[in-house]
């Protein structure tokens, strides 16, 4: 297994990624940068790009709406330049929520845009004029909007450091997991539950690797949780910090009927508590809807405890299929944590 980490920052994010030095003495394979409706990722990246030698960078993810394929083009070959051939490109149609309310984008066609986006990145990394005619109409035509009709095909300008750029895709629904498993380099689960994720993504999986297109890897798979490696129930109380987070997709993450984290909570056996952490979340009661995820999920998505129960956390994620596990340490010296665990995986 290779180690993986978030870009973890609480107002500052050039501190958090000088941090991620000593993380990549420490034996760190990559590092993603994620964006929501925060700070934009490809700054970031690069920034870590100027500051890391060894680790690949990933966005953790750039959604598909916000930015045309053309564009998503350009950063992936930019970011591959000047990280010197490090880059992964991690893609996901986010939600309704911020599409339609942070970027003002209609969310409409998730699959087929998902399809398209990467076809056009694949196609333009070889330096291929940019064509499509689906969901995207490249060149645009006046007969589809265009205001000139004087737009051709045009190729990438510049030399991209590599023809192939890895492309990760983020998805939880068993339709977008399928064509995840079909067209993707990797894929991304989020709040994953290792001895539980068969249930929800197994077929899914099976179906989309079955018709998995020709040249592509085996499909490579990145989930994890915090890390703290130590014994009494200090060490275990420290699971209680990850009940925000999973508070916040669960509950708070898409409306009603549109959330696709509360959906994953369901699938994976916890109807009763998804229904009532969605419905205090969305009424301010966010402790009360901390307080309900259950303790069995949090224990499970997460390696947290004396050092023979984290082995055996590592040991359920990588029978669950994760290649790449991604770790949040929890200690005060983050370095020693990932060395520690990068022997253990290696």
């Amino acid at each position: 297994m290779r180690l993986a980490t978030l870009l973890m920052y609480d107002g500052n994010p050039r501190t958090a990624a000088d941090q991620v030095v000593a993380l990549e003495k420490a034996g760190l394979d990559s590092v993603w940068v994620a964006e929501a409706y925060g700070f934009d990722s490809p700054t970031l990246m690069g920034y870590l790009a100027a500051k890391t030698e060894t680790v690949k960078i990933g966005s953790g993810i750039l959604n598909i709406y916000s930015r045309t394929p053309g564009a998503l083009l350009q950063t992936a070959a930019g970011l591959d330049n000047v990280s010197g051939g490090r880059a992964i490109l991690g893609l996901g149609v986010s939600g309704p929520q911020v599409i339609e309310g942070f970027h003002g984008v209609p969310y409409s066609k998730p699959m087929a845009r998902t399809q398209e986006v990467v076809e056009i990145i694949r196609s333009g990394l070889k330096r291929e004029p940019l064509s499509a005619d689906g969901v995207f109409h490249l060149p645009l035509t006046k007969e589809d909007g265009a205001v000139t009709g004087l737009g051709k095909p045009l190729k990438l300008l510049t030399k991209p450091e590599r023809d192939t750029i890895p492309i990760w895709i983020a998805a939880l629904g068993p339709k977008n997991v399928e064509q995840t498993a079909e067209i993707a380099d990797g894929w991304i689960p989020h709040l994953f539950h290792p001895e539980r994720a068969h249930l929800v993504w197994g077929d899914a999986l099976a179906a989309g690797n079955a018709k998995r297109q020709e040249g592509l890897a085996p499909l490579q798979v990145m989930a994890g949780g915090m890390v703290a490696i130590g014994e009494g129930p200090e060490t275990k109380a420290l699971l209680d910090f990850a009940r925000p987070i999973f508070a916040l997709y669960v509950g708070g993450m898409g409306a009603k009927g549109k959330n696709f984290y509360n959906d994953v909570a369901r699938a994976y056996g916890y109807e009763k508590e998804a229904e009532e952490i969605q419905d205090l979340y969305l009424s301010g009661k966010k402790k009360e809807a901390e307080a309900l995820i259950p303790t069995e999920w949090l224990e499970a998505a997460n390696l947290v405890g004396p050092e023979p129960y984290v082995k055996e956390r590592i040991a359920a994620f990588q029978e669950a299929g994760v290649t790449d596990l991604n770790i949040t340490p929890v200690s005060d010296d983050p370095a020693a944590t990932v060395a520690q665990v990068k022997e253990w995986v290696s």
